[in-house]
Order: structure tokens, then sequence, then C-alpha cells
């Protein structure tokens, strides 16, 4: 979870798209946490209610019904953080309904389902649980299924070579494509389609948790979401320097850095 906390705060100068090299300053004064760090936060907060015990069984119905209420708890919280335009009206309505939308929302929240889980097919799915709640287009929950699946497999030891033939192989996605193929033509995007590819693209080229995240920033597109995408697969497979640990966790407000703090205790 924390990787992809880490990769929202560094490409969130970036959102507008525009950077186009990996030579930036990777944490600036106006880094800080979006509403992709929001929405990890509430999914996270979710499993530990719903499980209490790090290992305890529960439902996709009672993991539904905790995640309805952290995202519209934790997001009321921080309310003046910008949320996107359908994710906002499902948080205001009183009897919410999800969108037949396939934006990378589901894809950015998904991480903390991969650690919750000790095998990939209960993994994946709670992570289609995760998605449909907000977002039940069919490709909002394969992109939803096939980033926490990636999780799990790099936590799980699994090297890229087979992260890559699994993605590929399951749930269809192209990634033959390199960055620098990639890069000149990309624009901000903030569909799964066109987000979750490229993310697997800067994990599958990077040669460590930093330069993944650079990677994903330097497309030019939705940074903070290809950051916090690429970050969360890029956790469990390079670690996170402390350094970048420390200086991120700094930037997250208190009620953030509690969730966090509660999650590490509950997790080990």
């Amino acid at each position: 979870m924390l990787g992809a906390i880490v990769g929202d705060i560094i490409g969130s100068p970036y959102h507008a798209g525009g950077m186009k090299s990996e030579d930036f300053p990777l944490l600036t004064f106006k880094s800080r946490p979006t509403d992709d760090t929001v929405i990890t936060l509430a999914v996270a907060e979710a499993l530990m209610e719903s499980m209490k015990n790090h290992g305890d069984s529960t439902t996709g119905a009672k993991f539904a019904e905790n995640l309805k209420s952290s995202l519209r708890i934790l997001c009321k919280r921080y309310r003046n953080i910008r949320y996107g335009q359908g994710f906002y009206y499902w948080l205001r309505a009183k009897r919410p309904h999800p969108s037949y939308s396939f934006v990378s929302n589901p894809a950015v929240r998904v991480s903390p389902i991969s650690w919750a889980f000790d095998d990939l097919e209960t993994v994946e799915w709670f992570a289609e649980v995760s998605a449909a709640i907000t977002h039940d287009h069919p490709e909002a929950i394969r992109a939803a299924q096939s980033i926490a699946g990636a999780v799990f497999l790099a936590r799980m030891g699994h090297s890229k070579d087979d992260i890559r033939g699994y993605i590929t192989g399951k749930y269809g996605y192209d990634l033959s494509r390199t960055i620098e193929e990639i890069r000149p033509e990309y624009a901000y995007n903030t569909s799964c389609p066109d987000t979750v590819p490229e993310a697997f693209t800067a994990f599958l080229e990077g040669e460590n948790f930093e330069d993944v995240v650079r990677k994903a920033v330097s497309l030019g597109g939705e940074s903070e979401a290809l950051a916090a995408i690429s970050g969360a697969i890029a956790e469990p497979f390079f670690g996170i320097p402390t350094l970048i640990q420390v200086e991120t966790f700094e930037r997250l407000r208190n009620h953030m850095k509690y969730i966090v703090q509660k999650w590490e205790q509950w997790r080990d």
C-alpha cells in the first residue's frame, strides 16, 4: 500500500501531464497526497474493519459495506482534496450506485488487498468487489484485478517475466511497447486501458523503486495515478528506500499517518 501512496505524492506536482523526462525533482514543496492516497487508505481501513486481525476470514458483502463507509467517511474528512466528478457524485448520493465507468480509480486504490490475503484467487476476488462498488465496468474490474494480482505476485517473490506473462496471459494487456516508444505520443488520460498497461511497463523497465516512479511520471500523463499504480507493484518487488519513505510520510496529514501506522501494525 505504501508504494501507491509514495507514488501518488511524487507524481502530484505533475498531475496535468506534460512531464516528458525522468530528470525531475523527486519531492518538492508541491508534493502532497491527492485523492489517490485517500481512497487507498480507505481500502486499508475497510480491510482492517472487516477482518479485525490479519488472517481472519471475511465476506465480499461485509468488505463492500465497510469500503463504502470508509470511502465516504474518509473522503468527507478530506473534502478539500479534488475528486473525480463521477466519484464525487457517488460520494454525495444518498443511495450510491456504481458508475459504468472505467477510469483508473479502482486500479489506484486496490493494492492493500494484495497484502491482506495469502492466495491469488482470493486477492483477485476481493479486487473485483473493491472496484464494483463504485465502477462496475468490465475494464475497471479487469484493471483492479490485474494490479492486485501483480502486487501479490511481486510480494510472493515472482520474477518480472512471471508477472508479465501472467498479466498478458490472463488479462490481455499489451506490454510489448517500451517506455521510449510510449512516451512521445502519450498524453493525459484517466481511463484504465490507457493507464494500466503504461504503469505496468514502468514497473517492468524500472531498475529500482525510484526508477519505476520516475519512468511512470515521465510519460506525461495523469502522473499521480501512473506513479501510484507502478509504485504499488514496485514496493514488494524492490522495497522503498528509507529516505523516500520518511520524506513522503512527513507530507501526510495526521489522520493519514495514523492509518498507515495502524496498517503496518495490522499487517505484521
